[in-house]
């Protein structure tokens, strides 16, 4: 964790902070967690809705793929009653999860939060800056626009169904360390020629030493023409493996997308999950429109919301669908 927390606490809204989030938090992380954003969809109506924790192992990757950007807040008994987790993957940073204790809200501390989370990036040289959240909470939308963030597209969450492929293509979790050492410098490779400054290996590397998932890659002759990270480890603490979530997908041409799909539903059915779950983003409609064809369901959407003077930029060509949640 960065000691750069621990220079200067400020005090908002009755708490303190940042200090680093560690591991040893996630059972009040959690607490923080399921409480606001259960209230959060009370407050939309949904009456009936309690957000579950999240599992440990997922907190865990989220904290130490922040590298750092993992901060809270402490109330005035020591207690944890608000938390940002920031990302930074090469230059694209984001923002996720991040919530603010119910009795806290409305007093100030969110926006200290967002702001503490945008500085921090900023000062780590991220050219996008960006977070996700929900279309239909007009409240939150009007909060991100009060410092800065301007709504994009949809993200849309779809699944398709687990199922068997004739063939497999490569997965890291099958190779030698120094083939899987070279692979993720060619999928960094092809990640920076589609997207200049991105780079996902740390979330590859992380995702293989933890367990939680694997990532598939494309290779055609040599080259690398696509990878998916995926993991199929449970969101949700105490539930069994209903999805396989992809994280990262990366694709030179939109036809290579296909592919890599359907080896990631193979990956699905041979892990025991029952579905895979792409978040696509809107700006690829005719992506969106094949999946669709091929079978995805619509399942969930989020507004993609990016700091107005750190926008995503647009790849001249090729596939980067680049999960903004954990």
């Amino acid at each position: 964790m960065t000691a750069g927390f621990a220079k200067n606490f400020k005090r908002s809204g009755s708490a303190s902070g940042p200090y680093p989030a560690t591991v040893r938090d996630v059972a009040s992380l959690n607490a923080v967690f399921s409480s606001a954003f259960t209230d959060r969809y009370r407050k939309d109506g949904l009456i009936g809705v309690h957000v579950p924790n999240l599992s440990s192992a997922i907190w865990r990757f989220a904290i130490e793929d922040a590298d750092g950007g993992a901060m809270l807040w402490r109330g005035e008994r020591d207690e944890i009653v608000a938390f940002n987790v920031c990302h930074l993957s090469g230059t694209e940073g984001w923002m996720g999860p991040l919530a603010v204790a119910p009795p806290l809200q409305a007093r100030g501390l969110g926006k200290t939060v967002v702001r503490e989370g945008t500085a921090w990036l900023k000062s780590r040289g991220a050219l996008v800056i960006g977070l996700e959240t929900m279309p239909r909470t007009v409240d939150n939308i009007g909060f991100y626009s009060s410092l800065g963030y301007v709504p994009g597209h949809l993200t849309i969450t779809i699944t398709i169904e687990a199922e068997y492929a004739e063939h497999r293509i490569i997965q890291l979790g099958r190779l030698s360390e120094s083939e899987r050492g070279d692979l993720v410098t060619r999928c960094a490779e092809l990640t920076r020629d589609i997207a200049p400054g991105y780079d996902f290996s740390r979330e590859i590397n992380l995702t293989h030493s933890l367990g939680l998932g694997d990532t598939l890659v494309l290779e055609r002759g040599g080259t690398v023409d696509g990878f998916a990270l995926c993991h199929t480890a449970p969101l949700v603490e105490g539930r069994g493996r209903d999805e396989l979530r992809v994280l990262k997908l990366v694709a030179r041409n939109e036809s290579d997308v296909d592919p890599i799909v359907t080896q990631l539903a193979d990956y699905a059915r041979r892990s025991g999950t029952r579905r895979v779950a792409v978040r696509m983003q809107g700006r690829y409609s005719n992506l969106y429109g094949q999946l669709i064809r091929r079978g995805a369901r619509v399942r969930w959407t989020d507004l993609r919301m990016t700091l107005a003077d750190h926008p995503e930029p647009t790849p001249a060509g090729g596939i980067i669908l680049s999960n903004w949640e954990i």
